[in-house]
């Protein structure tokens, strides 16, 4: 049934990507490899089929089951049936022996021995069974079989084996069935696992809020991606790594475990909260008089400030900028400022990229492919505790100088400590400056050695780095400054302490005046870093708050716009509507002086606004060169037109070829055509050819 489970997953996983294919054709592409993974499975729907006609789901041989000792389907459930009946005759047997021959005070119970049914006496029963003793016991009881129940014990025993016998029958039926598909199936749960593998992945990496590690080779001549290059993909496109300024890119990374912790911690104080808040709810409301020792107990005060404590103490987060010339970063610092935590954060960084993990990073992050990462990290007690240390410190880096590669990445903590200063710098300093000339792609190592700080003035594959100390609180602030070695502490702080003058004074002399100079330039460099620091973070404020400026800019622009479009819109929409009342209007008013039965005339003050208006369109028409009338001058004829009677037309109807006189023209015009339906004649006046009504001409 397992089996079963795992193949109806995978055909169910197979249903799912050809729907999602089926309404975009694009995530085919998307979900490469593994939709070509998953479409690959190959899953047996006869097997499904098969096993589950056998077998139910909680995993027993059904009923109905056919084998080829059995062929009938009701065979099986024949046998069972009758091993249930033989049970129950035995359960009466033996409960009429015990009513019958037991006094209420013996002690006797059913018992199954080898899958007989038996009696259990106690030392207080009778023994006056007939029936075989099956074992006495040191304190009195025993076991026996009665002899009325032998037989149907025996009987019980073929009908069980022969139900053994089918059922294994079965089984066997279906091992053979399965043994043809084995090997697809054995591929089919290996594919399975890899895609649980990657689904935790994934889900690991989403849980975190992780950035998507750009991973490239470091030696690719075009540029090309990691992953092009180790899928055999020859046709690589160029990219920012011909160009590419950094080694390793991680911009505020941080060490996953602690960041799990801290969430891990602010959860378990978040729901410390929530429970004291609901338990305080549930006494108010049953009235309950909490006393002063409760109140202790549930002290949500408290409770709250360990969440705002818990808060406001973040992991702080490590920028990590390794520049493409730097082979060996040196990274210097006091004690618990964080310089272990810096290596286990690169070094973890770049396996869970490898692995196919999202890199716990604010930013997107650009991490060679190292082929293999090699740590030297312990802790700095048991560094310094002894001899012995030393010297799996020294095999430890035999090691890696013997299995490290040109794509290696080399994370040693405190090297050169745990012996004698000098010989430890100078043990220090040959094996980084053998790094640097033909060793891994990148070594970051941790020191106190002041000696190694000087590496990077004769050898520009070096870069300098030192973890920030807060010399007025006297505690590490867990940032790293670039390009400053750091210096010492020790003579300071003794000082803030309250070290007393004489003992300070002396160390200082012996220390060396020189030393206390260049520690003075360090202290100098460090200012300068933290003030070019406080400005490039000021420089990004500024830039975030232009580009939101920008972005509301170009809002505001895209509203206006839009609004601009709307006024304009409904502008026409409104000329619109008025034009159409107006010509509503108007022609309503043509009508009722159509309908007027007396003829009325127009003032001398309309005539000429009309005989220009008609001059107007008239010029307008010969300057065209058109043949026909404007809607104007078509509007201003019917007007004229309307205020002649009936009897005015009719009398002055004239025939083709007569000339008529257009009065509001002042011109002759040759009648064309005649129309007395219509009242209408085609006339033509000069290169004009007029259709106006009867009443609009003189004969």
């Amino acid at each position: 049934m397992a089996i079963v489970a795992l193949l109806q997953f995978a055909e169910n996983l197979q249903l799912n990507l050809k729907a999602a294919i089926k309404e975009d054709t694009e995530w085919y592409q998307r979900f490469m490899p593994l939709a070509e993974m998953i479409m690959e499975l190959v899953v047996s729907r006869s097997l499904v089929k098969f096993v589950q006609q056998l077998i139910d789901e909680d995993g027993s041989v059904k009923d109905s089951a056919v084998c080829s000792s059995f062929p009938h389907s009701s065979a099986l459930k024949r046998l069972r049936d009758q091993v249930r009946m033989l049970e129950n005759k035995l359960y009466q047997l033996m409960d009429s022996l015990i009513r019958n021959k037991m006094k209420e005070t013996s002690t006797v119970e059913v018992s199954n021995v080898d899958g007989r049914m038996c009696l259990r006496l106690g030392a207080d029963s009778p023994t006056s069974f007939e029936g075989l003793l099956l074992s006495s016991g040191s304190g009195g009881g025993s076991i026996v079989e009665p002899l009325s129940a032998v037989p149907l014990n025996d009987e019980l025993q073929q009908a069980k084996a022969s139900v053994a016998k089918a059922e294994a029958d079965v089984l066997l039926k279906i091992t053979e069935k399965m043994q043809g598909d084995l090997g697809d199936i054995e591929n089919l749960f290996n594919s399975m696992i890899q895609l649980d593998v990657i689904n935790a992945r994934a889900t690991y990496s989403l849980s975190f809020g992780g950035t998507c590690p750009d991973l490239f080779l470091p030696e690719a001549k075009d540029g090309g991606l990691a992953l092009d290059a180790l899928l055999g993909n020859t046709n690589l496109t160029p990219s920012y790594l011909t160009e590419r300024k950094w080694t390793l890119y991680l911009p505020r990374a941080y060490h996953p475990l602690l960041l799990q912790q801290h969430r891990q911690n602010l959860r378990k104080a978040m729901k410390d909260v929530s429970n004291a808040t609901a338990e305080i709810r549930r006494r108010k409301l049953q009235g309950e008089n909490m006393t002063q020792r409760e109140e202790t107990d549930i002290n949500l005060s408290a409770l709250e400030m360990q969440v705002t404590k818990l808060k406001q103490a973040h992991p702080i987060p490590v920028d990590i900028f390794v520049a493409q010339k730097t082979k060996v970063l040196v990274i210097t610092g006091p004690n618990t400022g964080g310089k272990t935590i810096y290596l286990k954060t690169v070094g973890l960084a770049a396996v869970m990229a490898k692995s196919g993990l999202h890199v716990l990073a604010s930013e997107p992050v650009k991490i060679p492919w190292f082929d293999s990462v090699f740590a030297d990290i312990g802790d700095e007690q048991s560094l310094s505790q002894s001899l012995s240390t030393f010297s799996g410190h020294l095999k430890q880096i035999s090691e890696i100088l013997k299995h490290s590669t040109s794509r290696s990445l080399v994370l040693l903590d405190e090297v050169g400590a745990g012996t004698n200063p000098l010989e430890g710098a100078a043990l220090g300093m040959s094996l980084l400056e053998s790094f640097a000339e033909s060793g891994p792609l990148l070594t970051i190592a941790t020191t106190h050695h002041g000696e190694l700080k000087t590496l990077k003035y004769s050898n520009d594959a070096f870069e300098n780095a030192c973890m920030e100390f807060d010399e007025v609180k006297l505690k590490p602030t867990y940032r790293i400054l670039w390009g400053v070695p750091g210096r010492s502490n020790a003579i300071n702080i003794a000082e803030r302490l309250g070290l007393p003058n004489v003992i300070l004074d002396i160390a200082r002399k012996l220390y060396g005046a020189a030393s206390a100079e260049i520690n003075e330039v360090i202290l100098e460099m460090e200012r300068l870093k933290q003030n070019i620091h406080d400005r490039v973070s000021e420089a990004q404020n500024y830039l975030k708050l232009s580009r939101e400026l920008h972005e509301n800019l170009l809002t505001t622009r895209r509203k206006v716009m839009d609004h601009s479009t709307d006024q304009r819109y409904m502008k026409m929409r409104e000329i619109s509507e008025m034009a159409a009342m107006a010509r509503s209007i108007l022609q309503k008013k043509v009508r009722q002086i159509r309908s007027a039965t007396q003829p009325f005339q127009p003032s001398v003050a309309n005539n000429n606004q009309l005989k220009s208006t008609i001059n107007s369109q008239h010029a307008a028409a010969d300057n065209s060169d058109s043949s026909e009338p404007s809607i104007a001058t078509k509007a201003a004829y019917s007007s004229d037109n309307a205020r002649q009677s009936p009897l005015e037309k009719e009398a002055k109807l004239p025939n083709v070829g007569d000339m008529v006189h257009i009065s509001s023209l002042n011109k002759e015009a040759t009648v064309l055509k005649v129309e007395p339906s219509k009242e209408e004649i085609l006339v033509q006046a000069g290169k004009m050819k007029l259709k106006l009504k009867l009443v609009d001409v003189t004969t």
